[in-house]
């Protein structure tokens, strides 16, 4: 009888102790974020063989940066996520810091046995600097035959090695125009992106460069180049080569811009004056997203990034883990009277945790949050809201308890995020902030998407045109949430739910 009973009780406390883990006050339910210890950028995203990869910058042994090494995470929804070990350890003194996985489905690399198709990590080595030697960054090679479970690394590291103390990053994928593999790397204190080309993934010949452009405010990191489908159009395409920008992005600290053009297999060609600079996100805390590599080709493009910003990224209040991940979003380009923009919406498998719906169409304000409270009572939701007639401010205090809450609104042109009271601020100058991007309404009804999670908050203006990414670390009780407007708008139309938890 006590062997018995003995599998049932095991799996019982495993079952308590992930729900333990994985419940802190400010643990995101639906976010990806490690059990422990500190995360930063995501790395190596790539599908295959039906399962979502996530590697992310992780220091295995505490909750501040260190001892870089990729931690990985699998998926088949892109949203419930499995933490496995530790995929690529620091080791003789060189970190492991970002770069990306391919799938070498022709064995290109010679690295894969069999017939079947290997993984194949292409990753920035750093060594630290001493008293007698400067920092080197060089990229490297790491092949796993058992679908990223086990990895080994290059015996002929590094594959490519400039002598910089700056060079990382790098972005590879298969080239269809130049029959090749293509990496983009970053210059960072040169704000340019190199562009090298390979038949094998271990030969590499310098292809063109791009840059300076756009915003030079601070370190060019974490280059991606991705082609992306233009809405409505019969399938037109261009490229999109995303940067991250640290320090000097448009909020403060760290932030990321983008280029859309073209790409013919050597070069990338801006579209756009080379003044122009367009953010990818208008919060604070979206850093170093990257596009998932493997992706079938009838699918759009999925994007996710690093939930915070290097001004207080070692601060926030989380423990036993700081760092975690945006929701992955799809990406399109949208024609708009100034050109082609791009236009990111929440993936669609979050809707698979919907609970508790909420419904309203109506102009009483008052009728509106009375309704909403007696339905939506939990930290983990999802809220959509159309406005018609925007004249005046209108918006929402969400994370509402303790005379704290965190405004998510519209006025005089732009949409914004106000987190100044929204709860624990005061473990950074930087971190209490009203964050905002221009968005002209005119005639058209306001639409907004609301994703919060605990500590995150990411908004998404008229579907999906602007982006907005914002952690809060409200008050325990805080759950509240109520609708506003200075002035008087038209018909307000609500839809909501409940999401429930990933991690259960």
């Amino acid at each position: 009888m006590i062997h018995r009973i003995a599998p049932i009780l095991l799996a019982w406390l495993c079952a308590f102790s992930q729900s333990a883990w994985y419940d802190q006050p400010y643990r995101p339910q639906y976010h990806f974020s490690p059990r422990q210890n500190w995360t930063n950028d995501p790395n190596g995203l790539v599908y295959f063989d039906s399962e979502y990869h996530l590697f992310y910058q992780y220091n295995p042994f505490g909750d501040v940066w260190g001892h870089m090494s990729w931690g990985h995470a699998v998926s088949r929804d892109l949203v419930h996520w499995q933490e496995l070990p530790v995929a690529l350890p620091e080791e003789n003194g060189v970190m492991i810091f970002t770069g990306s996985t391919v799938v070498d489905t022709h064995n290109t690399s010679g690295f894969c046995t069999g017939s079947k198709p290997c993984m194949v990590a292409v990753y920035t080595g750093h060594t630290p600097q001493t008293p007698v030697h400067a920092a080197l960054q060089t990229q490297n090679l790491a092949y796993s035959n058992d679908h990223g479970r086990t990895w080994t690394k290059y015996s002929g590291n590094p594959v490519l090695d400039l002598h910089l103390s700056d060079f990382r990053d790098p972005h590879v994928f298969w080239s269809d125009q130049g029959r090749r593999w293509v990496m983009a790397v970053a210059l960072p204190n040169d704000h340019k992106v190199l562009f090298y080309g390979s038949p094998d993934l271990r030969a590499w010949e310098r292809l063109s460069e791009f840059g300076p452009a756009g915003a030079m405010g601070g370190q060019w990191e974490c280059p991606t180049l991705t082609e992306v489908p233009v809405m409505g159009g019969r399938r037109d395409t261009r490229w999109v080569l995303k940067v991250g920008l640290n320090p000097g992005g448009l909020q403060g600290g760290s932030g990321e811009q983008y280029f859309v053009g073209s790409f013919d297999g050597t070069r990338f060609t801006n579209d756009n004056p080379p003044s122009t600079t367009l953010w990818t996100d208008y919060g604070k805390d979206c850093y170093c997203a990257l596009t998932f590599n493997g992706m079938p080709r009838t699918q759009v493009p999925v994007m996710m990034g690093w939930m915070n910003n290097w001004q207080y990224a070692a601060k926030v209040p989380t423990q036993p883990w700081r760092g975690q991940m945006t929701i992955p979003r799809r990406l399109q380009l949208r024609k708009g009277p100034e050109g082609l923009r791009l236009v990111q919406e929440p993936i669609e498998t979050v809707q698979a945790l919907r609970g508790v719906h909420f419904t309203w169409s109506g102009v009483n304000i008052p009728d509106l949050n009375r309704a909403l409270m007696e339905k939506i009572r939990g930290q983990s939701f999802e809220l959509s809201s159309t406005v018609l007639g925007t004249t005046g401010e209108v918006g929402w205090r969400l994370l509402a308890g303790d005379g704290k809450f965190t405004t998510v609104g519209y006025a005089n042109g732009e949409v914004f995020v106000d987190r100044t009271q929204s709860g624990e601020t005061g473990f950074s100058k930087d971190f209490p902030a009203r964050t905002s991007a221009p968005l002209v309404v005119g005639n058209a009804p306001l639409k907004l998407t609301i994703l919060v999670d605990r500590s995150t908050v990411e908004v998404f203006a008229m579907d999906g045109l602007v982006a907005m990414t914002n952690l809060v670390y409200q008050p325990a009780p805080a759950k509240g949430m109520e609708f506003y407007a200075v002035g008087k708008p038209g018909r307000i139309t609500v839809e909501g739910w409940e999401l429930k938890s990933a991690l259960k």
